[in-house]
């Protein structure tokens, strides 16, 4: 694993505690894009059995922890933008995130631990800028990057 000086952590909410569920449901859509690092049993805690682990996302790590009581909920104070090369790629990971999840508005969905992520093209800030595109943006949860060149 790298060494980064800040590393963010989130803290997930499992049956049993079992961060392999966490774990199997990234790696399932980010591929060899997810790496993760052996989990660590923490044992009976406050908010029940624990477990945690070191993942590395596209290059950044992270620590992942879960626990079988929820003890807080991921909201929309924080959200993870994926930005994609194309529709294609913005289908694959809206698609797979509002299975089990939400979708919401402008490219939002929350996937089924609640946290919240943001499928956008890469180029958005191009696209914004073309007539009307706001009008677009408003109307669509998922991306259509084709509505905003009509």
């Amino acid at each position: 694993m790298n060494h980064n000086k800040i590393i963010p952590s989130l803290w997930f909410c499992t049956d049993k505690g079992k961060l392999s569920i966490v774990v199997a449901y990234y790696q399932n859509v980010f591929g060899s894009n997810f790496e993760s690092g052996n989990i660590i049993p923490l044992g009976e805690t406050p908010s029940g059995n624990a477990e945690m682990c070191e993942a590395i996302l596209f290059g950044q790590k992270y620590s992942l922890m879960s626990t079988e009581k929820k003890h807080h909920a991921f909201n929309d104070a924080v959200s993870f933008t994926i930005n994609c090369e194309n529709q294609q790629e913005i289908d694959t990971y809206w698609d797979y995130f509002i299975q089990e999840g939400t979708a919401s508005q402008c490219g939002w969905c929350m996937d089924k631990f609640g946290l919240r992520w943001q499928v956008v093209p890469h180029n958005l800030a191009e696209l914004m800028s073309r007539p009307n595109a706001f009008d677009v943006m408003m109307k669509q949860q998922k991306i259509i990057i084709d509505e905003y060149l009509k």
